[in-house]
């Protein structure tokens, strides 16, 4: 098969997801999910509970669970939809969706448990259309949405700064070699007969020419996209989330993360255990639930072996990206 054949090869662009469809997929998540909502009147009447929950071991989460029962239903019955105040904007592959789950226990923030591509793919929608998306939240809630492919789609920076010039930004990224051997082994799960990692990855392989067109390749030049942003933001609106740190140190991850949404440290290392056969975090069992909270099965799959020329000279094709982008956000990932 050529190389051709492979669709994510070029970058090809995106159809539009009917609306209705999706409308009636998000309306399902959250009726199902079980969303925590803090309003003022609440907070004034329970704040020593809150203080004490958030001191309180995972496992005595029978109140902490009552709680977010009782504030979910009163957002969904006071609350309003607005447009997001925060966004997952990317990358692909690098832990987003982790990041989007682990937030969203967090009693000052309501998500979208699906991701709406208003930004790339449906903007002609119109505001009000996305807005129609959201879960209802209270003043005092950040409502958030996570769409990966945002961060490499060209337009999505002025769209959303012409949204508000005042969005937080979260991007999680990852060792771009890693996320590309993770972007293809999703990819052959689903397509078992597209050409091989070397095919797609090289232009030349014996002179170590990489084929940076390639989408996998390409989403990982993490400092390309970057300059696109910061003519629309400020560094300081954008967070950084190491990927590897992610599963190694969660609840440091989340807590920067909690700092940079201006949220109380409310998620700790008591909301996490490692599981040791998806080889990430999940978040331990509530009160209020017989299974712990893990990601889905697609999350944590064996990646594809690839030789150690291949990742040598990958390392050495995206080391000048790498140098560049630690410099411009003043953070070293230690991806070299």
């Amino acid at each position: 098969m050529t190389n051709q054949g492979y669709e994510g090869k070029r970058c090809p662009p995106s159809k539009n997801a009917g609306g209705k469809k999706l409308l009636g997929k998000l309306d399902n998540c959250a009726s199902l999910e079980v969303r925590s909502a803090l309003d003022e009147s609440a907070a004034q009447r329970g704040s020593s509970d809150l203080r004490d929950q958030s001191k309180a071991p995972a496992s005595s989460g029978s109140h902490w669970a009552d709680m977010k029962l009782r504030n979910m239903s009163v957002a969904q019955k006071y609350g309003n939809k607005k447009l997001p105040n925060a966004l997952i904007v990317g990358v692909k592959k690098g832990g987003t969706r982790a990041v989007l789950e682990f937030i969203r226990i967090h009693p000052d923030v309501r998500a979208l448990g699906t991701e709406p591509h208003f930004f790339d793919r449906n903007y002609d929608r119109g505001l009000d259309w996305y807005r129609g998306l959201m879960p209802r939240t209270l003043d005092s809630q950040i409502t958030l949405e996570k769409t990966p492919s945002y961060f490499v789609t060209r337009e999505a920076p002025r769209r959303i700064s012409s949204m508000s010039h005042e969005t937080k930004l979260i991007v999680v990224v990852r060792n771009p070699v890693t996320r590309a051997i993770s972007d293809y082994t999703q990819t052959l799960s689903k397509k078992p007969d597209i050409p091989t990692f070397e095919e797609l990855a090289f232009k030349n392989k014996s002179l170590g020419l990489v084929d940076s067109s390639w989408n996998a390749i390409r989403i990982g030049m993490y400092i390309l996209h970057l300059e696109n942003w910061l003519q629309y933001f400020r560094l300081s609106q954008m967070h950084f989330v190491s990927g590897e740190r992610l599963i190694t140190d969660p609840a440091g991850e989340m807590g920067r993360v909690q700092d940079f949404l201006g949220l109380k440290r409310i998620i700790t290392d008591k909301h996490f255990y490692f599981n040791r056969t998806k080889g990430f975090p999940c978040l331990k069992k509530p009160e209020s639930s017989s299974q712990p909270r893990c990601l889905g099965k697609s999350k944590g799959r064996t990646h594809v072996q690839i030789e150690e020329e291949v990742i040598e000279q990958l390392q050495e094709f995206y080391r000048p990206f790498n140098i560049k982008f630690y410099e411009t956000v003043g953070q070293d990932f230690k991806w070299d």
